[in-house]
């Protein structure tokens, strides 16, 4: 049924169709036409959409198609297709890694993102809210808004360390070119004395601590010369403190009108990096050895595929890349319009998402090569990942390029726009999830988010310290490892078989007017729980020990570090158990009204319960 009427400036009351007859005829005026907006109001199978900024439940939507894509690409597309991604592919086997690697692209990757797409976009609600579909499972809505929150704690950080970089890059000498500055030691060591012949007892370049860059870095930024330890950490640092603040009042300002304000930011947060990466690859390549390191990162080793590491590797990659079960894509989606082609959407995010690692790893090695030629060593010695790639290897090489302030300044506005909208999301997955959920929270939503920006703040202060880097460390290993993979297989467990495929899918057929083929919903019920359980599985078998470079961490941090671990993890069974209890009724009234969806507990009255049924959990 399709119903129009017309909003404008001033309220008007629409009145049913069937009083319609016994009211006169309005006398026709003129209207400027910028302010009447036709909203289109369609009332399938009992689901209202409309085409308008705001729909039937007063639940904002996106201003435009592209706001909500490129702020789906900008979350998934983050640091780690810069600094990880390459490496692995490097390390793994270069070309040989992208055959694991597509395989659970397809397989698990784009399914998983497909299906919290989908999910967020019918239900339109927030990550915990969501569950409404299967009240049981509400708990794991709260899982990933904690995880989401404890990753704010410490990717901040991150990105305050890109801009203090970007504010250091504005002099005519980089500060981390030469030695003798006030943060380098007496062994600082001039990069251009450096060769294969000088490193010795198997000590490579990228693990050399005494250059201009590392110490600029280590000493200069972190400090961490004056921490024994993460039992010594000292008081947070000035200069850091300044940048993250500066960080989280772009994150406040980025999402305190919620999509409206963010929708707009993604138009330079999430194109700027592909603009900034083309740049730096068309000066990599131009630079001698740029080629020697191409071909390294192309480089095809099928053998390794015979190690379980590098598919572990790849399911891992995969899985981070992407981002699912952060509760992002849930809010993200949950403010379209309910005809959206999320399936289109999927698709079209996560193979960009893929593709810009891909792409990212030119720009690096390229960069890696000419390192190498530069040094007279091996691809192997200078290749690396993480900080020590962004913060110490790539800003190293830009200094002895002409211009390379300019550079400089470039490579770090990309890395501040790859972390900023990736925070964005982590913090809409917060808001948008607990806002839905409390509704005194969606009233006040401009200081929901200034407490929830500022909130993270005050802990992200720990990891500014001089032994801050130690916190930091073990807030990446646990906060967000194991308990998202646990978080994300429990969703996938209560989508596909509690509420159910067949379900699942009719509700995307309403969406969009067609179903999901047998290759999904095989997908969503088999193989996506199996892969999820698998890498969970690797993930506490082959973790090792927790270490930051020469220092190993001690035993009672591990300790913590699992309890922070455990603590977003505990809420899928204490959630269960309480919704449990808080139902009044006989043992089997309290489990069907515990996995059967809200709409349809008056199904459960009359002891027609779904789950209750083998067809239930054989339909596909």
């Amino acid at each position: 049924m399709l119903n129009y009427k017309i909003s404008q400036k001033m309220n008007i009351q629409v009145l049913p169709e069937h009083k319609l007859s016994s009211v006169a005829p309005l006398k026709p005026y003129k209207v400027e036409k910028k302010e009447v907006e036709l909203i289109l109001v369609k009332d399938q199978n009992g689901v209202q959409y409309t085409n308008s900024s705001i729909d039937e439940e007063g639940r904002e939507l996106w201003g435009k198609k592209i706001d909500f894509l490129l702020s789906v690409i900008g979350f998934a597309v983050d640091l780690a297709n810069v600094w990880r991604f390459p490496y692995l592919c490097y390390k793994n086997g270069g070309g040989a890694f992208l055959i694991p690697y597509g395989l659970f692209l397809f397989i698990a990757g784009m399914p998983l993102f497909y299906m919290e797409l989908a999910l967020g976009q019918y239900n339109r609600e927030g990550a915990a809210t969501v569950w409404k579909i299967c009240p049981m499972f509400k708990g794991v809505g709260y899982t990933v808004i904690l995880i989401a929150l404890y990753v704010g704690f410490y990717y901040n950080v991150i990105i305050a360390w890109s801009l203090y970089y970007l504010f250091s890059s504005f002099t005519r000498e980089l500060p981390w070119q030469n030695c003798g500055n006030k943060w380098n030691s007496e062994n600082c060591t001039d990069p251009n004395l450096i060769n294969g012949s000088f490193l010795t007892n198997g000590t490579t370049y990228a693990k050399y601590k005494r250059t201009p860059a590392a110490e600029f870095y280590e000493r200069g930024v972190l400090h961490i010369h004056e921490s024994a330890g993460i039992h010594d950490l000292g008081l947070p640092r000035w200069d850091l403190s300044l940048c993250l603040v500066v960080v989280v009042f772009i994150l406040y300002f980025s999402l305190w009108k919620g999509v409206k304000s963010s929708g707009k930011v993604v138009y330079v947060t999430a194109t700027m990096p592909y603009l900034v990466l083309l740049v730096l690859l068309i000066r990599g390549i131009t630079l001698p050895g740029a080629l020697d390191g191409i071909i390294a990162y192309l480089s095809i080793d099928l053998n390794q595929l015979n190690d379980s590491k590098v598919w572990i590797d790849a399911a891992t990659q995969i899985f981070y890349s992407l981002g699912a079960g952060f509760g992002v894509l849930i809010a993200f989606a949950s403010y379209n319009k309910f005809d959206n082609n999320c399936y289109r959407d999927a698709i079209l995010t996560s193979t960009v998402n893929c593709v810009t690692s891909f792409f990212s790893g030119f720009a690096i090695f390229s960069v890696l090569g000419y390192m190498a030629h530069k040094h007279g060593v091996k691809i192997q010695d200078v290749a690396t990942e993480g900080a020590g790639l962004v913060f110490i290897i790539y800003p190293e090489a830009i200094s002895t390029l002409p211009l390379s302030s300019f550079w400089a300044v470039i490579f770090f506005i990309m890395l501040l726009t790859l972390g900023i909208d990736s925070a964005m999301g982590g913090m809409e997955a917060v808001i948008t999830g607990l806002s839905d959920d409390f509704k005194i929270l969606k009233k006040n939503r401009k200081l929901f988010t200034f407490v929830t920006a500022f909130g993270t703040l005050l802990i992200a202060l720990f990891s500014i310290t001089n032994g801050g880097i130690y916190v930091l460390t073990l807030l990446d290993r646990y906060a967000a490892g194991t308990s998202i993979l646990f978080g994300v297989l429990i969703e996938a467990i209560g989508v596909s078989w509690f509420y159910g495929v067949d379900r699942f899918s009719e509700d995307i057929e309403r969406m969009m007017g067609f179903k999901p083929g047998l290759y999904w919903r095989l997908c969503w019920k088999f193989v996506s729980p199996a892969f999820l359980l698998f890498v969970v599985i690797a993930s506490i078998v082959k973790s090792p020990p927790l270490n930051y470079d020469d220092y190993v961490f001690p035993q009672w941090s591990s300790l913590v570090g699992w309890g922070i671990a455990i603590s977003s993890m505990l809420f899928v069974p204490a959630y269960a158990i309480y919704k449990f209890f808080s139902i009044p009724g006989t043992f089997k009234e309290r489990i069907a009204y515990c996995i059967t969806a809200e709409h349809e507990h008056h199904l459960v009255a009359e002891g027609n319960v779904r789950q209750f049924k083998l067809k239930h959990w054989l339909a596909i």
